[in-house]
């Protein structure tokens, strides 16, 4: 059993109390993001034993800290919820590197110059694998920190342990 956090809009966790559930939703996803969305899913197709496709929910491992700003848009309600779930409904992957697939490109941790890298679509969306590989970017020298994120497809409302009210700055 883990515990994650994610935060959600008042208006989200009104709809999560009434349906008894927490899903995401294709509606709150930027038009030009919708390609990296699916690929996600997919993987979580291929990685998640029970996931049955819906649109992930966003978690994070460590508490995210309220008093820091691009939670929400500022002066916005929202929730930070703790929720208690198996580990094997969540697939992790590194936050920075996740920035890769939302803009299309080839995840080059090494820094190898254009002409030495395959850049077929192929190529760049194998790339995309390093994301899941946390223990390889936290060793790798040119990467940095890792921020450790993850995906599950639904939540259901008895799993949420916490909930906490708060206003975006």
């Amino acid at each position: 059993m883990g515990i994650y956090w994610t935060i959600q809009s008042i208006k989200k966790w009104e709809e999560v109390k009434n349906i008894g559930y927490l899903i995401g939703a294709r509606e709150h996803i930027w038009p030009e993001f919708i390609e990296p969305y699916h690929w996600m899913m997919q993987q979580m197709t291929k990685k998640l034993p029970n996931y049955q496709g819906e649109y992930p929910v966003w978690v994070w491992t460590d508490r995210p800290d309220l008093r820091k700003i691009g939670h929400l848009n500022k002066g916005d309600r929202g929730v930070l919820l703790k929720i208690d779930i198996e580990d094997d409904r969540v697939l992790h992957s590194d936050f920075q590197a996740w920035h890769f697939v939302l803009v299309g490109e080839y995840c080059n941790i090494e820094a190898k110059e254009d002409f030495e890298l395959n850049l077929s679509q192929q190529s760049i969306q194998d790339s995309w694998k390093t994301i899941f590989n946390i223990k390889y970017l936290a060793d790798h020298p040119d990467w940095g920190v890792c921020t450790v994120q993850g995906v599950t497809g639904k939540v259901l409302l008895h799993e949420i342990t916490l909930v906490k009210e708060f206003t975006a700055r």
